[in-house]
């Protein structure tokens, strides 16, 4: 069966892209969590590995790169020097507050923006 393409790389394969040292890289992602699966020196054995993921996540067959592959135990022993997955921290923008100005009773709006740009320069 012919590998299904992803839109992304150039590889041909869900998961895997060539990286410029010519090795190549699998990622994975499940439920808003990104994986650095490896690199491994052919497209093959990235692809393999890749098929791996997907079992042990329980996807479906659909995920698989090649779904003629029966169980997880067939497809682990298809990948030669094993699999370590690390996550890839994911960054988060921090949204910077933005001070704000309180009028206080009595107080003039010119007061107020006077008092603002006295404690927050770097806005003026």
């Amino acid at each position: 069966m012919v590998p299904k393409k992803t839109p992304k790389g150039k590889s041909g394969f869900f998961g895997v892209r060539q990286k410029p040292s010519g090795n190549f890289g699998v990622e994975f992602s499940d439920v808003g969590r990104r994986w650095w699966i490896g690199t491994y020196p052919s497209a093959h054995e990235a692809v393999r590995a890749y098929d791996v993921v997907v079992w042990r996540a329980e996807r479906p067959r659909e995920h698989l790169n090649f779904p003629e592959i029966e169980s997880r135990a067939e497809a682990e022993m298809l990948v030669p020097q094993g699999i370590k997955m690390k996550e890839i921290p994911t960054k988060k923008k921090k949204k910077k507050k933005k001070p704000s100005v309180v009028v206080s009773a009595g107080e003039t709006y010119e007061e107020a923006m006077a008092r603002f740009a006295r404690e927050h320069p770097e806005y003026v």
